[in-house]
Order: structure tokens, then C-alpha cells, then sequence
């Protein structure tokens, strides 16, 4: 795990705030913005955890106010924030174990993810990240400070009335299926496929007990067009994308497509949607100079074709214009991608969640 206006870089985050504003429906109310999965929406969780996934340092967040790394993995803002943002909530949402956290955070959302999370148990247990059962631990006891922060019938309130995001299932595969092999011996594409949505759909379960009603869980992109999975699989000169990984994730996305529609239809009072961002970001691609990208193969940080987390550091070159590339580093999208991604999140799906 937004625009197409012209602003003066300087004013780019202000200018595409402004214009694309969410506007809500009268008397709906979204208090909070819940984030959980991987380093997508991980604001920075894995700093305070015993883990080797990690970017607190530069060039990370080069872009974010003071220019300080916060273990975003980006140059500036990801999704939550930008979500959070657009619902006029907040300008960044914190990660839950920042110990700065203040009461304020608590009743207007936070992030549980965790960098090389995924929906498999088994995925990353070798990096000591927060899996989403850990992630779902974390949520209980914020429910708890949350009552007693702002008593019980408040709480549930804010719970049942805020916008929880679900971002996972790329590392499943390519820091899972693909490269350990255990679970491959254990299962062919389409049943481990199978196997990550039931993952997914007991987790969503597991937060609509916990008070979760307006949940959005986002698809895989185009796994084979990562920057790293180009240079790892896609020929050492051409970098093509890797056809194979991206049948597999229009395959998942599919099949995730159904489930939550069915899911969706037995949780009363439930808001779920799946949000397919499979052809959207294929789009970024293949026609680039729509969207203002200049280079969609390679992310901005080093060399920009391994470079991520531990190889993008302080000693990593950046790219001249971050908001002429899709990729900050081998695998995470820069804000401005981020931003046209969850601009089109907004005006397609927001509505049906709200």
C-alpha cells in the first residue's frame, strides 16, 4: 500500500486542498480517521518498535513541515493525513505509539499500521513489526483511553462515526509468497489468493465488533511496476513491469471485490467499501504526462530502482522535483502520487462510505 490542477509548487499542497475539499452531507459527521495495515499508512509506529523496517531519518519527510523524518514512508504526507485533511479533521494523523501523543490526537484519529505488514500472519514476522493482530491489541486499548478520555457514550460515538482505513496484502507477496517459498509449498496462487481474503475479511470483522462502521480496505496496484520488482524481475536494462505479479494482484483484487460486497451485506449499519486502485495507478503509467509525471520507473531517492527503508538514507541523492515522480523510493509512491490517488478515493468511493 486527488487533482489534476496547476499550482505553483510552493502553494501545491494548499492549492489542491482548497480545490478539492470534501463537502460533506448535511448532518453526517466524521470525527476521526483510523489508519491500519502496512508502511502505506504506518505514520511512523515502527520508530518505537524492535524492527529493521524503519525510515526516522533523511531524506525521509524531506517535505513535511520542518523537514523532519517521522517514519513516513515518503517524502511528505501519506494517505491518512491527506484523507484526514480533505475531511477537514486534521492536517497529519500521528502513530499511536508516538509517545507525544496528545488527548486531542486520541479523539481525532490515529495510525496502528506497521511497515512490512500484511494480512497473512506469517508475513514479516521475521522483521518484528506489528501484525494486524497486534494492530487490533493497540486498537483495544485505545478504545479503552478513549472512555476514559471522553466517557463511554462519546467514545462510541466517535467509533462508530469515523472513517477506518485498511491498507495491505502487497507485502503478502512480494516480501511473502514470492521470496520465502513456504507458502507456496503450501498453496498454488489462486489458494493462497483465497486465503488472504478470508485473512482480510476476519480483520474487518474483528474491527466492526470493536465499533468500526465506515470502513474503506484499498486494493493491490500493479505489484509487477514497483520500481524494485522492475529491477529485481524486469530485466536489467529494459525494468519492464512483471506481468506475472500483476495478474496475480488484478486476480486478489477480484476476489476482494466479491468478498466485501458480500461482507459488506451482513454487518448491519455497516458502510464497507473495497477501493480497486488497480487501473488507476496502472493509468499513472502508462499515461504519466496526464497526471504531470515525468518518471513513473524509478522513485526519486538514489538510484531509484532498490533504494528503500535502510538504502535510503542520508547519504541517498534525491531527484531535483519530487512532484515530477510517481515513486519516492523503490516501493512508496511520493505525496503528489498519494495525493491524485486519494483524490480519486474521495470523489468515487468517500460518498458511498459516508
Amino acid at each position: 500500500m486527488l487533482y489534476v490542477v496547476v499550482c505553483n509548487v510552493l502553494l501545491f499542497s494548499a492549492c489542491i486542498s482548497e480545490a478539492y475539499k470534501v463537502k460533506l452531507l448535511e448532518k453526517v459527521v466524521v470525527p476521526a480517521v483510523y489508519a491500519f495495515g502496512d508502511s502505506i499508512v504506518d505514520q511512523g509506529n515502527n520508530n518505537y518498535i524492535a524492527t529493521t523496517v524503519k525510515c526516522n531519518f533523511p531524506p525521509y519527510g524531506k517535505d513535511l513541515r520542518d523537514a523532519i523524518p517521522t517514519g513516513r514512508f515518503s517524502n511528505a504526507k501519506t494517505p491518512p493525513d491527506l484523507i484526514a485533511e480533505e475531511l477537514g479533521i486534521k492536517g497529519l494523523i500521528p502513530a499511536y505509539l508516538d509517545p507525544n501523543l496528545k488527548d486531542e490526537d486520541l479523539k481525532t484519529g490515529v495510525s496502528f499500521a506497521s511497515g512490512g505488514c500484511g494480512y497473512d500472519p506469517l508475513t514479516g514476522s521475521a522483521l518484528s513489526i506489528l501484525h494486524l493482530s497486534d494492530q487490533l491489541t493497540l486498537f483495544q486499548e485505545y478504545i479503552e483511553k478513549l472512555k476514559s478520555l471522553v466517557g463511554k457514550q462519546e467514545a462510541t460515538h466517535i467509533l462508530n462515526n469515523s472513517f477506518y482505513m485498511v491498507v495491505a496484502g502487497s507485502n503478502d507477496f512480494l516480501n511473502n509468497y514470492y521470496v520465502t517459498g513456504f507458502r507456496k509449498h503450501q498453496y498454488d496462487i489462486n489458494s493462497y489468493i483465497d486465503h488472504i481474503v478470508s485473512w482480510a475479511s476476519n480483520f474487518v470483522q474483528e474491527l466492526y465488533k470493536l465499533g468500526a462502521r465506515r470502513i474503506g480496505v484499498m486494493g493491490l496496484p500493479p505489484l509487477g511496476c514497483v520500481p524494485f520488482q522492475r529491477t529485481l524481475l524486469g530485466g536489467i536494462i529494459s525494468r519492464v513491469c512483471v506481468d506475472e505479479y500483476n495478474q496475480d494482484a488484478q486476480l486478489a483484487n477480484t476476489k476482494f471485490g466479491v468478498a466485501f460486497d458480500l461482507l459488506s451485506k451482513t454487518l448491519p449499519q455497516s458502510k464497507l467499501f473495497f477501493i480497486d486502485i488497480y487501473n488507476l495507478v496502472t493509468d499513472f503509467i502508462v499515461n504519466s504526462t496526464k497526471y504531470g509525471f515525468e518518471e513513473v520507473e524509478k522513485g526519486c531517492c538514489g538510484t531509484g530502482t532498490i533504494e528503500v527503508s535502510a538504502l535510503c538514507n542520508k547519504y541517498s541523492a534525491t531527484c531535483e522535483d519530487d512532484t515530477k515522480y510517481l515513486f519516492w523510493d523503490s516501493f512508496h509512491p511520493t505525496e503528489k502520487g498519494y495525493r491524485i490517488l486519494i483524490d480519486h478515493v474521495i470523489k468515487n468511493h468517500m460518498k458511498n462510505l459516508l
